[in-house]
């Protein structure tokens, strides 16, 4: 089984979300538009886009989103087949966080690595 097909995003805490946000958007040209995240799309050769994206988020410093993280950083991974890869995941002893969850905008689950940094999977919906 492929266990990771992609980066799905990184999340980073921040002060403030969307003066941060903005900032990126002012000084490094990418379209926040008001939003503390955005979407970058995947594109071939050529520019032409191509299904999928990444996406930079900011979250509050205080957010309990990355708990039981303490770090500042989360990454966010994709995957093909969430639910079996944590079973295997946890089979090889590895510690996932939380119940998986089955969303409108693709299936999520947790781990922890061995240095307490948490990873989000993320399975992109059909």
């Amino acid at each position: 089984m492929k266990r990771i097909s992609g980066l799905g995003g990184v999340f980073i805490k921040a002060k403030d979300p969307q003066k941060l946000a903005a900032w990126y958007q002012q000084h490094l040209g990418l379209g926040f538009n008001n939003n503390v995240y955005i979407d970058l799309p995947f594109a071939d050769a050529e520019g032409k886009a191509t299904s999928g994206y990444n996406v930079l988020s900011f979250f509050k410093e205080d957010s309990i989103y990355f708990a039981p993280s303490e770090k500042q950083v989360m990454l966010n991974l994709r995957v093909d087949d969430l639910f079996g890869l944590l079973e295997i995941l946890k089979s090889e002893g590895v510690e996932i966080v939380g119940d998986p969850m089955d969303e409108e905008y693709g299936k999520f689950g947790w781990i922890m690595d061995l240095e307490g940094n948490k990873i989000e999977l993320w399975q992109p919906p059909v």
